[in-house]
C-alpha cells in the first residue's frame, strides 16, 4: 500500500469518525491536534509497527502544510490525537525531514559536521563538486625570531644560512572533491559515506625581504585520499560522535637537496559535536616507512608525533575560538575567527592565530618557533 493510499484511508476514516461524533454529540469540542498544524517532530515520535500507518499519514499531512494554504490542509486523522506523544523541547532533533530550501545541501538545519562531510542524504552535494577543506587564507606572520638554518639528521640535508626575516606573508590554499559515495552505506535513505580527494598548500613568502628578492621561503604540498563514514553514537552530556574515517596523506615541500622534506602516513580520524556549539576532531596516524637513503627526515615523528586534535567553540553567531595540538615534542595553535558580513551566508572570516612549538612548516619540523599571524580566511565554501 503506497503513501497516498494510506493517507486517503486515514483521511476518510477521520472524516467518518468526525461525522459520527457530531451526530452523537454536537456540542463536543474538536481535538486540539486536529485544529492545529502538525510539526515534523510530532510525526517523528510515532515509531513502531503499531503506529506505522499513522506515522506515514502524519508526514503526508505535514508535507501538505508546506505547500497548501492553511484552509486547504485536511484535518489530522483522529488516531493521531490518541497516539501522538508530547514533544520534549529539551531533546534536540538528531536530523530533520529533508525539505527543499534555498541553501540546498548546505542547509543549516543539519549540523556542522554533517554539512562538512556530507554525512546525510539532505546534506550531500553529490560527487565531483569542489569544496573547501582547510581554510583558504592570506595573512601576515610575525615570528619571535628569524628562521633558523634548515637541518636534518639525514645525510646531505643541512642547509646554509640565509638572511631570512621574521616577517612573511602566509598563503593557504585547500580544496577537495568527493569521488564516490554510498560505497558502504549503499541505498541507506539517511546515511551517506564518501571517498574524497583533497589538496592543501601552505606558503611563506618573504615579501618584505628586498635583499633576497622577496623569495618564497617554503611551500608545503599535501594531497590526501580520505574515506568518511557517518555515525551517530550518543555520548553523555548530549555529545554525538558524527563520523569516523581513514586517510592516506603525502606531504612534501617540493625542493631539491639539501632542503627536501617529505613523509607519508595513513591515519584514522573521527569527530564529535555538541549541537553546533562545540566540535572536536582528531586523527591518529602511522608513518609509512621509507628507504633510509630516501628518507629526508627520519626523526619527524619525534617532533610531530602520531596524533593531532582540534577543538572549536562557537561562542556566538560571529565568533569562534579554537585550539589545536599535535604530539611528539609538540605544538599548540590558538585561533580566533570572526565573521565578516552576514553570519548566516558569509564564509569570510577575520583570522588571528598564535603558534608555539614544532612543525610550523615542514622545513621547520624540528625547530621550535613562536609565530603570530593575522589575516583573512575563507572557510567551508
Amino acid at each position: 500500500m503506497n503513501r497516498q493510499t494510506l493517507f486517503f484511508t486515514a483521511l476518510f476514516t477521520g472524516i467518518g469518525a468526525a461525522t459520527g461524533a457530531q451526530a452523537q454529540a454536537v456540542d463536543k469540542p474538536p481535538s486540539p491536534l486536529a485544529e492545529s498544524e502538525l510539526t515534523w517532530q510530532q510525526c517523528q515520535k510515532l515509531a513502531g509497527n503499531a503506529n506505522s500507518e499513522a506515522r506515514l499519514a502524519c508526514f503526508d499531512r505535514w508535507a501538505q502544510q508546506q505547500t497548501l494554504p492553511a484552509a486547504a490542509v485536511p484535518a489530522a486523522p483522529p488516531v493521531l490525537a490518541e497516539t501522538l506523544p508530547p514533544v520534549n523541547a529539551e531533546i534536540p532533533a538528531t536530523r530533520v525531514v529533508t525539505v527543499a530550501t534555498t541553501d540546498g545541501c548546505r542547509d543549516r538545519q543539519y549540523s556542522h559536521l554533517s554539512r562538512f562531510w556530507e554525512l546525510e542524504a539532505g546534506s550531500s552535494c553529490g560527487t565531483f563538486g569542489f569544496r573547501g577543506y582547510r581554510p583558504l587564507s592570506v595573512g601576515l606572520g610575525v615570528a619571535a625570531h628569524d628562521p633558523q638554518t634548515a637541518m636534518s639528521p639525514a645525510p646531505g640535508r643541512n642547509g646554509v644560512d640565509r638572511p631570512y626575516q621574521a616577517q612573511d606573508m602566509r598563503i593557504g590554499l585547500s580544496v577537495r572533491t568527493k569521488l564516490a559515495q554510498g560505497m558502504l552505506t549503499g541505498d541507506d535513505p539517511i546515511k551517506k559515506d564518501g571517498l574524497w580527494f583533497a589538496y592543501s598548500q601552505a606558503s611563506t613568502w618573504q615579501v618584505f625581504n628586498e635583499d633576497l628578492s622577496r623569495p618564497f621561503r617554503t611551500t608545503d604540498h599535501e594531497p590526501e585520499l580520505i574515506y568518511s563514514y557517518p555515525t551517530d553514537y550518543q555520548l553523555p552530556g548530549g555529545w554525538r560522535v558524527r563520523y569516523t574515517g581513514i586517510g592516506l596523506a603525502h606531504q612534501s615541500n617540493g625542493q631539491d637537496l639539501p632542503y627536501s622534506r617529505s613523509w607519508n602516513r595513513v591515519y584514522l580520524m573521527g569527530g564529535m559535536e555538541l549541537s553546533d556549539t562545540f566540535v572536536v576532531t582528531a586523527r591518529v596516524w602511522k608513518r609509512i616507512s621509507e628507504n633510509g637513503a630516501d628518507d629526508d627526515n627520519p626523526d619527524i615523528t619525534k617532533y610531530l608525533g602520531n596524533a593531532d586534535i582540534r577543538a572549536a567553540w562557537q561562542v556566538d553567531r560571529l565568533n569562534q575560538v579554537a585550539i589545536s595540538a599535535h604530539g611528539g615534542k609538540g605544538a599548540v595553535r590558538l585561533e580566533w575567527l570572526k565573521v565578516i558580513g552576514d553570519p548566516v551566508k558569509s564564509n569570510l572570516r577575520f583570522q588571528a592565530q598564535l603558534f608555539y612549538g614544532y612543525g610550523d612548516t615542514l622545513i621547520d619540523y624540528n625547530r621550535k618557533r613562536t609565530v603570530f599571524n593575522i589575516g583573512l580566511a575563507l572557510v567551508d565554501f
